[in-house]
């Protein structure tokens, strides 16, 4: 037995000896699991690329590969696009990055105000996305415009959008401006230029879309019939409302890239940004005049709604009078006095029905006359 146990622990040394050469020389271990790979793309994000002299680099590698490839290159930096990422995603593209805690507990977080910060190195710029919600009719409760926000995160080498909310989709605006590789060529900023440009398409498209709502609700306003039912408007005033804070604000950010300083876009995507400029301006004075607009269309409405209450009052009014005669001949001839005229006439209560009829024809035609019936 001694002799026996002797020999298994020999063998047992011999395997763990065998195991230890086994790690040294790099080889693979009998029995032991082999380290999982790391993962390519967390789940936040949409797409990862390296561009170098406005070209788009083979491959979609891990976005710290990614931000190391770019750092080797002369004129490259990484684009990483990512839709609602969580705490730890997010937490570990900040430490790739280099970004700062509140920069990256804005990016978490939604309902951010169209605005432009720089902190340091890393220049934030937020915009709101919005879109149109297809609909049969409006109602009460209809949503006309889905909006969201895209925050876009610049640096020296690498470019973040962190997108919230469905509508504003960023894929078309990667692929529209791969396209155009002398604006890629401008480095990050040709970033922020193509999802501007894309984002006031959007509101220039959503703006499209609720004028035609505007016309048929003004038009079942001023119908004959007046089919409009105030809660409608009120309704559609709300999302237009909406809109609104989504486009107007993002006018003083904009306009301030424009100042020819250091940190603002290159001078080649200088006209670029002008022109963004242009049709936001556009964008904004049509958003007002739709709000205004219903202003207008909710003020008449009201006005309607109390002109069909004076109408209706007025023919309360014609009717009461109407009855307010037959009550009070009927009154005075149910009193039973004993001298009173035509009491004892054999033609006195027809002639008090007739008296009745004819004032009731008579006040009935004068109202008619004059509109209250």
């Amino acid at each position: 037995m001694a002799e026996g146990g002797r020999v298994v622990r020999r063998v047992g040394e011999r395997v763990r000896l065998s195991a230890v050469v086994d790690r040294l020389l790099g080889r693979r271990v009998p029995g032991q699991r082999e380290p999982e790979p790391r993962r390519a793309n967390p789940d936040a994000v949409v797409d990862c690329a390296v561009y170098v002299d406005g070209r788009r680099e083979p491959g979609r590698p891990h976005y710290a590969d990614a931000y190391a490839r770019s750092r080797r290159a002369r004129d490259g930096f990484v684009w990483l696009g990512l839709h609602e990422p969580d705490p730890t995603v997010m937490a570990a593209v900040g430490r790739t990055f280099g970004l700062d805690d509140l920069t990256v507990e804005q990016a978490l977080a939604d309902g951010h105000r169209p605005t432009v910060r720089r902190d340091g190195d890393v220049t934030l710029l937020v915009l709101r996305t919005a879109g149109y919600v297809e609909h049969a009719e409006l109602t009460d409760t209809s949503e006309v415009i889905d909006t969201g926000d895209v925050m876009v995160l610049l640096g020296d080498r690498f470019a973040i959008t962190v997108r919230h909310g469905a509508a504003g989709a960023l894929t078309c605006v990667r692929a529209d401006v791969e396209q155009r590789q002398a604006v890629l060529a401008q480095g990050p900023w040709a970033v922020a230029y193509a999802v501007c440009d894309r984002m006031v398409d959007l509101y220039l498209e959503v703006a499209g879309h609720v004028e035609r709502d505007l016309e048929r609700i003004e038009e079942a306003v001023f119908a004959r019939d007046r089919s409009a039912d105030i809660q409608h408007i009120y309704q559609l005033k709300r999302e237009v409302v909406e809109f609104k804070r989504a486009v107007q604000p993002l006018q003083a950010p904009l306009r301030s890239l424009l100042d020819q300083r250091p940190d603002n876009p290159p001078r080649g995507l200088h006209r670029w940004f002008v022109d963004v400029d242009a049709r936001l301006t556009r964008a904004v004075e049509r958003v007002a005049a739709y709000d205004d607009l219903l202003n207008s269309i909710l003020q008449s409405r009201l006005a309607q709604l109390a002109v069909d209450q004076n109408n209706d009052m007025r023919k309360i009014a014609a009717w009461a009078a109407i009855a307010a005669t037959q009550t009070g001949i009927a009154g005075i001839y149910g009193m039973n006095f004993a001298v009173m005229p035509e009491l004892q006439w054999r033609y006195g209560y027809p002639a008090a029905l007739g008296l009745m009829a004819l004032a009731a024809f008579t006040l009935h035609r004068l109202f008619r006359r004059s509109g209250w019936l």
